[in-house]
């Protein structure tokens, strides 16, 4: 064992509390020597054991028939999709190696997310992704939206994996510490999945993949603090992918799985080696007995800490079947890909380190895991000095526009917005046809589309979240973020199954954050228990916060998975064909809370979130997805950021078709075009069908009201030519790219 054993100083410098020093000496018994510290505080970082956060994760809905793994205690979810089918999803975070190296931070983002896919058995086939940038005035905010995007484009297209859609979101609260979210889907045929999990006294367990290095060494300490100063000093906490090492990688993983005879599997992602073999022994009731020495190192003389903690990319620890070495060998030669044997399953239930044939640490797995020996903290909350200012906040305050010159200007700033502009000059950097599956490319939709090859199937994905939204009431905001990624998914003709989520958010330390975390739960909970979509797993990501800045907007990002059973149901958001007719199935409100309109036009930052309520919520969607099975609309579209007037021009600008509209003399006109009340979906039909439309609305209760009808080039409101819709489209397509250029 080592000498100089570490102090409640050195604890404290890892990330460690004084009372968890002091948990660390009463379980081993012992003061533990660095090696073992630093063991312990990678798994007891809040990355690894979630433990400001788990009391409260586990009230959320985890089940449904078609649950096919447990909760957050795989790689990824696991739903069935029928036909013998099975889909792996989920999101996850890598915010803090981003906010310091945008183009790594992201490009192992991407990569890490479909390691987590695959290791289940799954070909991932699509990928999305959440970004958060600060002021896009600012020349860093630019650089780390460049790197970002690159980062994603270069490592995704290497991999040949799909991005087929996500979202894009500026705000000042995110000018020091961008949001990177990244979330993949595959397909996997049900029974042939791996689980992360080791037991079988003597079965060897193997690493496969690329060689560790120093890089990412306390990556996961790193993502459990604020972001600083000296935050640029860890930039070796920050990992370097290689994508065509994971395009080989995920070749031999699935080929290895082939052979019937892996018992477990774990990419290697938060604290690396430490991670991976302490929660499959801990899982698999067993232990290990690990020889560091064995371990293919980048660099000579690697200290057992080093090996240990390296979060070097595009790696893999598989345990085999006692007598199927020959076969990992031969496959991982093919592949030209490292294989090494570097540990043995034991029945202790304790990790023992070797390094030369000597002991370097020994610790009880179960210790180390979430749910065994990590703490687990209640942690004080109190509502936050803002939250009562939101709610003083009335809509008299804001004088109403009634000129056609006071709307136009609205629209105008709005469509040229870079939250609500089109993405692509993001887009065009990814490719969204590799693989051949996307079904959305050039067929817009609310959530993108991705084939089921071999079936009649589409899996429908979005990432969903207005974080301004959940910023004013976490509670609404976040049952609002559930809502639009169901209402994305029926609108483009799928059924929602089921949500992954990445919870972006400050320090947990401070009660007024931690406020907003526990509202967004509840909110959480009770839109997925109304829809029907438990929750598979995820990412929490505290400490997004500044010293300076403060925290970022709460972020709790919704990734859902909708099934489309007949690719002939996929709806596009996209008016078909002029003299259409153009209906709002919805309630339009006299609301204009946390608008864009508002917040940026008129710059007011404090309101409420927007009238939203639940049951509506539901009966809407509901109606919608009725429509669509029998055939009665041609487009549907949801209404949200830009309210009703950007849902109208970006359902009318790929066919460049343009529409004439009335608005409603009952609410402002503020309220009716730019608000974002909730609830609401904009569809168009064929004249023909308008009877049968309109009587399945009203037979299901359901507000409905005619808005007009397509025209061919030109943008009408109330008998007023507002824009042409080139126009309109030029501004809209140009913005981003102005900006950034």
């Amino acid at each position: 064992m080592e000498q100089h054993l570490p102090t409640v100083e050195t604890a404290k410098k890892l990330g460690l509390l004084p009372e968890e020093f002091q948990k660390i000496q009463d379980i081993l018994g012992r003061v533990p020597n660095f090696t073992e510290l630093s063991i312990f505080s990678v798994m007891w970082s809040e990355h690894c054991s979630y433990k400001n956060s788990i009391v409260w994760l586990k009230t959320l809905p985890k089940d449904s028939p078609r649950m096919l793994a447990k909760a957050g205690e795989e790689n990824a979810g696991l739903v069935d999709i029928g036909n013998g089918l099975a889909c792996s999803f989920k999101i996850e975070s890598h915010n803090h190696p981003s906010a310091i190296e945008p183009y790594q931070g992201a490009a192992t983002g991407v990569g890490g997310i479909n390691r987590d896919i695959f290791t289940m058995g799954a070909r991932p086939i699509a990928q999305l992704n959440s970004l958060r940038f600060g002021n896009l005035a600012s020349d860093k905010t630019k650089r780390l939206l460049r790197g970002v995007v690159k980062g994603i484009g270069d490592y995704g297209n290497a991999f040949g994996i799909p991005t087929v859609g996500g979202e894009l979101f500026f705000d000042d609260c995110y000018n020091v510490n961008p949001l990177v979210n990244a979330f993949s889907a595959g397909i996997v045929e049900v029974g042939k999945t791996a689980s992360a999990t080791a037991h079988g006294v003597g079965n060897p367990v193997f690493i496969i993949g690329s060689a560790t290095g120093k890089d990412g060494i306390h990556g996961a300490t790193f993502a459990s603090e604020d972001i600083s100063e000296s935050s640029a000093e860890k930039l070796p906490s920050v990992q370097v992918g290689d994508p065509f090492q994971e395009k080989l990688l995920l070749e031999a993983t699935l080929e290895v799985l082939q052979t019937g005879k892996v018992v477990g599997m774990q990419d290697m992602g938060a604290a690396g080696i430490t991670c991976s073999t302490s929660e499959m022994s801990a899982k698999g009731e067993s232990g290990m007995d690990v020889w560091l020495d064995k371990v293919p190192t980048r660099q000579a003389n690697m200290q057992p800490f080093e090996i240990l903690l390296s979060e070097s990319q595009e790696r893999m620890l598989v345990v085999m079947e006692k007598g199927a070495e020959d076969l990992i060998y031969q496959i991982c030669e093919k592949w030209d890909l490292y294989c090494a044997q570097i540990a043995e399953v034991t029945d202790t239930k304790r990790l023992r380190y070797y390094l030369h044939g000597e002991l370097v640490a020994d610790v009880p797995a179960e210790d180390l895991v979430l749910g065994g020996g990590a703490p687990v903290y209640h942690r004080e909350y109190r509502e936050p000095a803002y939250f009562q200012e939101t709610l003083k906040f009335n809509i008299d305050q804001v004088a109403e526009p009634t000129t056609l010159a006071e709307l136009k200007a609205i629209a105008k700033h709005l469509v040229q917005h870079p939250n609500i502009c089109s993405r692509r000059w993001v887009s065009q950097q990814y490719d969204s046809m590799v693989g051949t599956a996307t079904m959305t490319t050039n067929t817009p939709t609310d959530a993108a589309i991705v084939k089921v090859k071999g079936s009649d199937k589409a899996i429908a994905i979005t990432v969903d979240c207005n974080s301004r939204y959940v910023n004013a009431n976490p509670e609404e905001g976040c049952a609002i973020a559930v809502a639009e990624a169901a209402r994305n998914i029926v609108c483009s003709g799928g059924e929602p199954l089921a949500i992954t989520n990445c919870l972006n958010f400050g320090n947990p330390y401070v009660p007024e954050v931690y406020w907003q975390f526990v509202g967004a739960i509840k909110g959480m909970k009770k839109a997925c228990e109304k829809f029907g979509t438990p929750v598979t797993g995820g990412n929490v990501s505290f400490y997004n916060q500044s010293s300076d800045e403060g925290p970022v907007f709460p972020t709790p990002t919704i990734g859902m998975l909708g099934l489309v059973e007949q690719k002939e149901n996929v709806t596009s958001l996209v008016f078909q064909a002029a003299d259409d007719l153009i209906y709002l199935v919805g309630e339009s409100k006299n609301d204009i809370n946390s608008s864009e309109y508002l917040y940026s036009y008129h710059s007011v930052k404090l309101s409420p979130a927007p009238a939203f309520d639940l049951e509506e919520e539901f009966k809407v969607q509901t109606a919608v997805k009725t429509l669509i099975q029998q055939k009665l609309i041609a487009s549907a579209h949801d209404v949200s950021d830009g309210g009703l007037y950007i849902t109208l021009a970006e359902a009318a600008m790929p066919n460049e078709l343009g529409f004439a509209i009335k608005t409603n003399s009952n609410f402002r006109k503020d309220a009716y075009l730019f608000g974002e009340s909730q609830s609401r979906v904009v569809v168009s039909i064929k004249p023909a069908n308008q009877a049968e439309f309109e009587s399945l609305l009203t037979e299901k209760k359901v507000n409905f009201e005619l808005l007009g009808t397509v025209q061919e080039d030109i943008c009408r409101i109330d008998d007023e030519d507002f824009y042409e819709v080139k126009e309109i489209k030029n501004l809209y397509d140009t913005a981003l790219e102005k900006i950034m250029q």
